[in-house]
C-alpha cells in the first residue's frame, strides 16, 4: 500500500500529478505546433484542460492552490515580459511607441467607460464600483498577447505596439483600480495622487529596469564563469521585479525594461557610458535566449491551465453578463484600432484585423478582481464583480481564439474579390 506523506497526498496521487505535469509539457509543444499550422491559439486548449480538471470534474480544487496560483501568475508574467523585451530594439520602440500609446489610451478609456455605463445603468451597481470594474477590464493580458503575436509572426512594429499596449494598459488598470478601491475604503478620491502614482510607477520602474540591465550586462561574463549559471539571468529579473513591487512601482514594466535594456546594451553603452566605463557590456547568447523562450512556454502552459481551473461556473448570471461585456468590448475594439492606427504607421489591413481581434483579459484583471472582494464592503457585490471578471477572462480568450484563425480566410476572400473586380474592369476596358 502507498504511504501517506506530509502533504496529505498518497504517493500514487503524487505519481499521477507528476505524470499529468509531463503530459502538459508535451501538450504545450503540441498545441504550439497546432497554432503554427491551424492558427488555433494554444491558450484555448490549455484553459479547456483547466476547466476539465477543475470546475467540471473537480479532480483538482483550485481554492487550495490560491497562493501557488498567485506566485505562478507573477512568475509567468515576469518571464514572458522579460523574454519579450530581449526581442525589442530601440529603433522598433521609437517607431512603435506613439501609435502604441495612442492605442493604449484610447482602448482603455473607451473600454472602461463602456463597462462603467453598463455596470451603473444596466446592472444598477454603485457608480464607483462600476468604474472599478471598467478599470479592471480596460487593459489587455500580456501573458496572452505576447505569445499570440510571437506565434502569428506579425511584423516587428505591430508586435511591439501590442506588447507595449498590454504592458502600459496593465499599469493603468492596476493604479486606477487600486486607487478607486482605496477611495471606497477612505470615502474620498485624490486625483493628484492617482496621476502621481501612474507617473512614478511607470517612469521609475523603467529607470530601475534599465539600470539593472546595464549592471547585469557588465557582470554577465563573470557570472558565466560560475558552473551551471544559465538561470541566474531570470533570477536577477525576479529580483528587479520584486524590488519594484516592494517600492510600489510596476514590476511588470521594470521586467520589460530590463529585457529591452539587455537587448540594447551596446547602444546604451556607446551613447551614454563609453566615456565613463571602459568595459563593454556582454550580450545574451543564442543558448540563453532559447532557454528563456522554453521557460516562458512552460510557465505559460501551467498558468493557463490554472486560469481554466479558477473559472467559476456555478452562477449563471455573472457568466451571461461576462459574455455580453466581452462581445461589447470586441465590437468597440474595431473602431478603436481604426482610430489609433493611421496610414502613416504603414500597418497592413491584415495586421490591423489581428490587432482588432487581440483584446484578451488575463492575470491583471484576475488579481484586481480578487482584490476587489477584500475592499468592497458588500461581500456579495465583491464576489459578483469577481465572477464577472473571471467570465470575461474566459470568453475574451475564447473569442480571441475563434477570430484569429478566421482572419486569413477573410483577407483571402477580400483579396480574391478585389482581383475579380480588377479582372472585370480590365475586360470592360
Amino acid at each position: 500500500m502507498s504511504q501517506t506523506i506530509a502533504t496529505g497526498l498518497s504517493s500514487s496521487k503524487i505519481g499521477l500529478i507528476i505524470a499529468i505535469i509531463g503530459l502538459l509539457i508535451f501538450a504545450a509543444h503540441l498545441f504550439s505546433a497546432i497554432f503554427s499550422r491551424r492558427r488555433i491559439p494554444d491558450v484555448l486548449f490549455l484553459i479547456v484542460i483547466g476547466l476539465v480538471i477543475g470546475p467540471l470534474t473537480h479532480l483538482v480544487n483550485s481554492d487550495k492552490l490560491t497562493l501557488l496560483g498567485s506566485i505562478l501568475s507573477a512568475v509567468t508574467l515576469v518571464l514572458i515580459l522579460f523574454e519579450s523585451g530581449i526581442q525589442l530594439s530601440f529603433k522598433n520602440l521609437k517607431d512603435s511607441f506613439k501609435p502604441s500609446l495612442k492605442l493604449t489610451a484610447l482602448n482603455f478609456i473607451v473600454s472602461a467607460i463602456a463597462v462603467w455605463l453598463v455596470a451603473w445603468l444596466v446592472l444598477k451597481l454603485d457608480p464607483i464600483i462600476g468604474l472599478i470594474l471598467g478599470c479592471v477590464l480596460g487593459g489587455t493580458a500580456s501573458a496572452v498577447v505576447i505569445p499570440t503575436v510571437r506565434q502569428l509572426k506579425m511584423s516587428q512594429k505591430s508586435s511591439t505596439i501590442l506588447i507595449l499596449e498590454a504592458a502600459i494598459g496593465n499599469v493603468f488598470s492596476i493604479v486606477l483600480a487600486l486607487a478607486l478601491l482605496e477611495a471606497i475604503k477612505s470615502q474620498h478620491v485624490e486625483f493628484g495622487m492617482i496621476f502621481g502614482n501612474i507617473f512614478s510607477s511607470f517612469i521609475l520602474a523603467i529607470i530601475i529596469g534599465l539600470i539593472g540591465s546595464i549592471f547585469w550586462a557588465l557582470i554577465l561574463d563573470k557570472v558565466r564563469e560560475i558552473k551551471y549559471s544559465v538561470l541566474t539571468t531570470p533570477a536577477f529579473v525576479f529580483i528587479i521585479y520584486g524590488i519594484n513591487e516592494w517600492m510600489g512601482y510596476s514590476g511588470a514594466i521594470a521586467a520589460l525594461a530590463f529585457g529591452i535594456g539587455l537587448a540594447n546594451a551596446d547602444s546604451i553603452y556607446d551613447s551614454l557610458l563609453k566615456k565613463v566605463i571602459k568595459k563593454r557590456p556582454t550580450n545574451l547568447n543564442d543558448t540563453e535566449r532559447a532557454l528563456f523562450s522554453e521557460l516562458a512556454l512552460l510557465l505559460k502552459t501551467f498558468f493557463f491551465v490554472y486560469v481554466g481551473m479558477s473559472i467559476q461556473l456555478y452562477a449563471w448570471q455573472p457568466i451571461v453578463i461576462g459574455l455580453a461585456i466581452t462581445i461589447m468590448l470586441y465590437l468597440l475594439r474595431i473602431p478603436v484600432v481604426r482610430l489609433a492606427i493611421s496610414k502613416k504607421d504603414q500597418i497592413s489591413e491584415k495586421e490591423q484585423m489581428y490587432m482588432s481581434a487581440i483584446d484578451p483579459k488575463g492575470l491583471t484583471a484576475a488579481v484586481l478582481a480578487t482584490q476587489a472582494v477584500a475592499y468592497i464592503p458588500d461581500a456579495e457585490t465583491g464576489f459578483f464583480i469577481r465572477n464577472i471578471v473571471f467570465s470575461v477572462i474566459l470568453f475574451s480568450i475564447v473569442i480571441n481564439s475563434i477570430l484569429i484563425p478566421l482572419i486569413p480566410r477573410a483577407v483571402g476572400k477580400t483579396t480574391a474579390h478585389s482581383h475579380y473586380e480588377s479582372s472585370n474592369a480590365d475586360v470592360a476596358d
